[in-house]
């Protein structure tokens, strides 16, 4: 249902205030959030005040920050109508993306291709975009047989490319998932760690491990891992493979050497799809030894149906103070 902005004649001395009405004041008290957290953020994002009155939310604050406001607010209010939960991650997106969604109805993911909005389905949950950046490298999982993220910590290449992987599964277009990683001591020797060589790599796949737990129940990601329908494995372990059907996924992609690249492309077999996520400031790597990531992008950029995603700091979806310590590291470097 549409939402009508009122604006009622105030005295020139007085602040400027828009009121918007909302039908529904159950789903109102939703939006608003617990003790009004959600207003709160949308007050601290936009510099604006905001007051609930009944059915009605009063905005006070500069035009521009006045409309973003209302856009975000029925974006939200939309969402309710839906049958959608609202939580902080939602206020966040929408502040983000200024309501850009706000018109599009959940339904079948192609509608992604025709300006609707962008989600994935997995079984544990419904995953939205919460920047542009994020939204066109989204578009790009599916529509490119091999696509690259490239960007800071915390700008979820990895979560969405893998939400994208349990989607395409769950949904027959792949007949399993491949997740893995160069296992790149970080300062730490792998010898020193205890157990057998898999207890030695694991520490390194479980931020994969982290991710699948998001999107699938906990008895069938076991049951999927145990049938080798889903696999987490160390790069290396990837030579002399050809990946059929497939959802892959390299994770940490500037820990590989050029010749481990070169051979984790090569691996793309008939009906697979290819992620590459990397972060070009956080390589680990013996100095002087190059990035295979760098040189993929150096030699691939031309290719046809290989797509590259750029993220910054401005796409960090994590604490707010990420973004702040990414700024500064760059900023000295």
């Amino acid at each position: 249902m549409a939402i009508g902005a009122l604006t009622p004649p105030q005295a020139e001395s007085a602040p400027q205030e828009v009121l918007i009405e909302f039908p529904d004041n159950r789903l109102l008290i939703d939006l608003c959030g617990e003790y009004d957290r959600n207003l709160a953020e949308i007050e601290r994002k936009l510099s604006v005040q905001i007051l609930r009155r009944g059915n009605q939310v009063a905005i006070m604050g500069e035009e521009a920050a006045q409309k973003q406001a209302i856009e975000v607010l029925n974006a939200l209010y939309h969402r309710l109508e839906s049958g959608r939960a609202v939580d902080s991650g939602d206020v966040d997106r929408e502040l983000r993306m200024g309501g850009s969604d706000a018109g599009g109805d959940p339904g079948d993911q192609l509608e992604m291709f025709k300006g609707g909005p962008v989600e994935i389905k997995t079984r544990k949950k419904l995953v939205e975009p919460r920047t542009d950046a994020q939204k066109a490298y989204v578009r790009s999982l599916f529509e490119n047989e091999l696509a690259c993220g490239i960007g800071p910590a915390g700008t979820g290449k990895t979560y969405l490319a893998v939400a994208v992987g349990v989607s395409m599964f769950i949904g027959g277009h792949v007949d399993r998932i491949i997740l893995s990683r160069p296992a790149v001591e970080a300062g730490e020797k792998l010898g020193y760690l205890p157990g057998d060589m898999k207890e030695k790599v694991d520490p390194y796949m479980q931020p994969l491990y982290d991710a699948l737990n998001d999107f699938l129940p906990g008895k069938q990601l076991a049951k999927l891992i145990e049938e080798k329908r889903i696999e987490i494995a160390p790069l290396a372990f990837m030579r002399g493979r050809t990946l059929a059907n497939a959802f892959v996924v390299l994770d940490e992609a500037q820990n590989a050497t050029t010749m481990q690249m070169k051979m984790f492309l090569t691996r793309l077999g008939e009906g697979s799809r290819m992620v590459i996520t990397g972060d070009r400031t956080q390589i680990d790597l013996p100095r002087g030894m190059p990035s295979g990531l760098a040189d993929a992008e150096r030699l691939l950029k031309t290719v046809g149906g290989i797509s590259f995603n750029y993220f910054t700091s401005r796409d960090v979806v994590r604490h707010p103070l990420v973004a702040a310590i990414i700024e500064a590291y760059e900023a000295e470097t």
